[in-house]
């Protein structure tokens, strides 16, 4: 198990996405209804950043380039059904948000 700071989630606004970097995959945090929250960045659709989307009331990213909804308590995607992202554990810890690795639990996608 690996853990990465990302921040001080008192910088962490709603609408306001950060992006983190690990090897070769790009990692979104962000707020929602101020809980922090992780996902692959990475549309599977042509590869937009999710991070640039918008969130929906329903608790769901929508990719910018082509509409491509997922949500985010589980990566599960809503349009097109079937097509999910990865979803990472968040903790914050003394005031920093952390995403934790640990690759053999990550859901799929």
């Amino acid at each position: 198990m690996e853990r990465m700071k990302v921040c001080p989630l008192s910088e962490l606004k709603e609408g306001q996405n950060r992006v983190i970097q690990r090897g070769g995959d790009y990692i979104a945090v962000l707020l929602r209804d101020g809980q922090p929250v992780a996902i692959n960045d990475t549309c599977p659709h042509m590869g937009g950043s999710l991070a640039t989307g918008w969130i929906t009331d329903e608790g769901t990213v929508v990719c910018p380039w082509h509409g491509w909804e997922f949500r985010l308590c589980d990566g599960a995607g809503v349009w097109p059904p079937g097509i999910n992202i990865k979803t990472y554990a968040v903790e914050v810890q003394d005031g920093d948000v952390y995403v934790v690795f640990n690759d053999a639990e990550q859901k799929a996608d």
